[in-house]
């Protein structure tokens, strides 16, 4: 027994954690983290925000790590921190992981699986509504939804992480975006239609008119060196010099009345490929005109552009050849497109910004340019608002992706406490017994287990711990409610039976070797039975690793997670034994000695076992019946307990009892159960009576 318990001891030793480097993020540090052409410009607050700089020297968006701005809870307790690179659009540019404590990736699945749910967020806008997990249904492809692909197996770590990101990037967004959430995002609605034409997209206002003569242009530069560099716009005060019409022709009802069908079939074909596009039709008929000799067609148009909510719109060429409807006047006609995953709202007021330009000098002339504003908004009516709903909470969307998962589970916990509490002697009594317990057993290792991810871990109520003396929110908790559930019918166990509901029935690892113990006896393999003062010395080593654990999490938090893998329940359960080949190794070790050794980790390592059984002190009664004669003469029940968990006085310990309801069994069977076989005995072979004396005749 010596060996054994010292090659225990080095095992819980092995799983001490190596130094760890720290989290913080230098500039440096920060830089890797920008990907070219963009550099880390100056910070910008003491959060650990900075600017982003094209590869110009100009400002191009932001850069900062999400936990000064999100610090919420992962299941280790610590938050989940990645650096975020905004465009000035608010579209990711990149997000990458930097430092976490969740324990299925530290070790269990590897972090690859979590750096690639992060790299999903390149290309997407803060501004788009997005959930984690697969859209239920066919969808809609003009949806604004967002759907990220979370991580099997660990839903609950990419949903805080997701809110993380999520919360940081609307913060920054707010104190330094100009307040570009404040509109929802619009759409033209194709199946909106009524009958109009250019008279009435003038008269109701859909169409934006500015007319600038060659008077008011010259007014524009006078008194600068341009004043009179226009000899066209002195000769003919009155002309027209810009005479332009605006309309935004992505409507159906709009298109028929500005554009000939062939121009809009083209521009119906050209949205087959582009959907998001909106495209803005400009009708010039002054001198001016809409681009100059050297533009190019299918760029964006060198002397117009156009701006909303203070930020610049992204105007291109459509290459269309545009004919006009009937009525509309006559000029020079372009389309321009512009996409609204962007940032363009076609529905709030945008303004279109017209160069003029004017040459002085001959050799090397000098450019002036001025600005002419054309203010546009299209009625409300031709539009759906993209308005998202209010987000469901986090943990209120968990609970709806595990509808029937809950269902099934809650329904299953209560015809157990059902079984063990109000018919726990018919049941421990049942001929069928053992093959029921094994069902049950199989279920938790199938269903609570592999399926439902629900093996409770130590990691759990230490990540408590830390957050009661850091006074943070235990909202994480609510991101796996299954486990939650599991967690709940096993503190109820705490008050009706101590330990034993959840280390006897509810974990699927227990459960495990409880199988292998059967297949040892099935196998006849010789069994290993610990003296009594071994086992005493054994059953202390839970508390120390619990000890240990407590005091890693206060003194040296980062080195927990890795200390954790003391338990098998990650690579037996949660990762199917796909890790490391030593992880693997030492999950079966007590799988293998379970053949011979009954429940070996159960009882003489696990530091959660060591939890349960502090809970079990608020155990409201001695739930195990007893009589006079446990203990002495009899001794049957301490015998057949396979956990050790009755004294020699009869006693039950409720500490270290595992609810095997074996003598449960025994003290009803009155065929087993010594004291009631005296009985019997005893009522079938009475002792003949003595006899009555008889009262002497009187004489």
């Amino acid at each position: 027994m010596k060996s054994v318990l010292r090659l225990l001891l080095l095992i819980l030793i092995g799983f001490l954690p190596q130094p760890a480097h720290a989290s913080a993020l230098t500039p440096e540090e920060m830089q890797r983290y920008v990907p070219p052409p963009f550099a880390l410009g100056e910070a910008l607050n003491e959060q650990g925000l900075y600017r982003v700089l094209n590869s110009g020297g100009d400002a191009a968006g932001y850069a900062f790590t999400t936990q000064p701005y999100a610090p919420l809870p992962g299941f280790a307790g610590a938050p989940i921190n990645a650096v975020v690179v905004l465009d000035r659009d608010g579209t990711f540019v990149t997000v990458r992981l930097a430092h976490h404590n969740e324990p299925i990736f530290i070790s269990g699945m590897g972090e690859r699986p979590f750096r690639e749910f992060f790299e999903q967020y390149a290309g997407k806008s803060i501004w788009s509504p997005m959930t984690v997990g697969t859209p239920y249904g066919s969808g809609s492809s003009t949806s604004s939804l967002v759907h990220l692909d979370g991580v099997t197996k660990a839903t609950a770590s990419v949903r805080i992480a997701h809110e993380s990101i999520m919360a940081a990037a609307h913060s920054v967004a707010r104190d330094h975006m100009q307040g570009r959430a404040a509109a929802a995002a619009a759409r033209p609605d194709f199946d909106y239609d009524e009958d109009l034409n250019w008279e009435t997209l003038v008269a109701e206002g859909h169409v934006s008119h500015l007319r600038i003569s060659n008077a008011d242009i010259d007014a524009a530069f006078q008194g600068t060196r341009w004043a009179h560099s226009d000899p066209e716009a002195q000769a003919d005060p009155e002309g027209a010099y810009l005479d332009l019409w605006l309309v935004d022709v992505t409507p159906p009802a709009l298109a028929r009345a500005a554009l000939a069908d062939s121009t809009i079939a083209e521009m119906t074909r050209f949205r087959g490929v582009a959907p998001t596009d909106e495209f803005l039709l400009l009708i010039e008929g002054g001198r001016h005109g809409l681009v100059s000799d050297d533009f190019v067609r299918n760029t964006s148009p060198d002397l117009i552009k156009a701006e909303q909510g203070g930020l610049p719109v992204a105007l291109r060429d459509a290459d269309f050849m545009v004919d006009l409807a009937d009525g509309a006047p006559d000029g020079r006609a372009m389309i321009l497109r512009t996409d609204r995953r962007l940032g363009f709202n076609p529905a709030e007021p945008f303004t279109l910004l017209v160069e003029a330009v004017r040459e002085h000098g001959f050799i090397t002339p000098e450019i002036g340019r001025i600005e002419l504003e054309l203010e546009h908004q299209t009625d409300e009516r031709f539009f759906i608002r993209e308005v998202p709903p209010n987000p469901l909470p986090p943990w209120l969307e968990a609970l709806q992706n595990r509808q029937l998962d809950l269902i099934l589970l809650a329904l299953g916990l209560a015809a157990l406490v059902w079984a063990l509490g109000a018919r726990m002697h018919r049941f421990a009594g049942w001929r069928h017994f053992t093959p029921a317990r094994l069902v049950v057993l199989a279920v938790m290792t199938g269903f609570v287990g592999y399926w439902g991810q629900g093996q409770l871990s130590i990691v759990t109520p230490l990540g408590a711990l830390r957050t009661a003396l850091d006074g943070g929110s235990y909202v994480f908790l609510l991101y796996d409610p299954f486990s939650l559930m599991v967690w709940a019918a096993a503190i109820l166990g705490f008050v009706l039976w101590g330990r034993g509901l959840f280390c006897g029935w509810l974990c699927p690892f227990g459960a495990m070797q409880e199988f292998a113990h059967h297949l040892g006896r099935t196998l006849r393999l010789p069994q290993i039975e610990p003296s009594a003062a071994w086992d005493r010395r054994l059953k202390t080593l839970p508390y120390i690793a619990l000890g240990g654990l407590v005091a890693l999490m206060l003194f040296a938090p980062q080195h927990v997670d890795t200390a954790a893998e003391i338990e098998p329940f990650k690579t037996a359960i949660t990762t199917h034994f796909l890790r490391e080949w030593y992880f693997a190794a030492y999950a079966l070790f007590w799988l293998v000695l379970g053949l011979v050794l009954f429940k070996g980790f159960c009882r003489y390592l696990c530091p959660l076992g060591a939890v349960m059984a502090l809970g079990g002190l608020v155990r409201g009664r001695d739930w195990i019946a007893r009589r006079a004669e446990c203990g002495s003469p009899c001794q049957l029940c301490r015998v057949k307990c396979a956990y050790g968990a009755i004294g020699k006085s009869g006693r039950i310990k409720y500490s270290e009892c595992f609810q095997c309801l074996d003598c449960v069994a025994i003290h009803d069977d009155a065929k087993r159960c010594v004291p009631l076989v005296l009985a019997g005995k005893q009522m079938r072979h009475p002792r003949p009576a003595a006899p009555i004396p008889q009262p002497e005749a009187p004489a």
